[in-house]
């Protein structure tokens, strides 16, 4: 029970950490200090330019990760809720019932960060993207804290699957 109690803590509290952050773009484009500032609803806005490779730009994401599927159309909203409840129930299920130790965190990270960005889904059809790394003119999709809890758990489980198989293969071979 402790340990799903820890779990639990530590899912909501990346959702936590997720909201929060979203929650002071958001502040920020809607309480904007400067006069100048003018957002029509649609366009990408440029909140802060941090440094000569990145920027915080705000921006409605009704795609996947990273901006992928960001043109499925009309129905994008509904599809990706849908989608991601069940990826969703899929990850807690083998999170709580099956996962062995070596996977339990990086599925905590993915379940914290695809809840923080199901919120958002949930609340507004779209979620909200802000982080903007570009070198030159060329600009890395913009993605959000969700989508970095979410990328590193993916790449943590395949690490950690390779690991764990390199260690297999090796004790068969003696």
């Amino acid at each position: 029970m402790i340990k799903i109690l820890k779990t639990l803590a530590a899912i909501f509290g990346i959702v936590a950490i997720d909201q929060i952050v979203k929650w002071k773009v958001l502040f920020l484009l809607l309480h904007p200090e400067s006069p100048e500032f003018v957002w029509d609803g649609i366009s990408p806005v440029q909140i802060s330019h941090v440094t000569n490779f990145f920027n915080i730009l705000f921006t409605w994401n009704p795609g996947t990760a990273f901006s992928f599927l960001r043109d499925f159309g009309v129905g994008a909203p509904l599809i990706m809720i849908i989608a991601t409840g069940i990826i969703i129930a899929l990850v807690a299920y083998y999170l709580f019932a099956r996962a062995n130790s070596y996977e339990r965190a990086p599925l905590i990270l993915i379940l914290g960060g695809a809840l923080g960005n199901f919120i958002d889904r949930l609340r507004f059809g779209a979620v909200v993207d802000f982080l903007d790394f570009h070198v030159g003119a060329w600009h890395w999709p913009v993605f959000n804290v969700a989508d970095v809890f979410i990328t590193v758990g993916v790449l943590l489980y395949i690490l950690n699957w390779w690991v764990a198989r390199r260690r297999c293969l090796k004790n068969i071979k003696g």
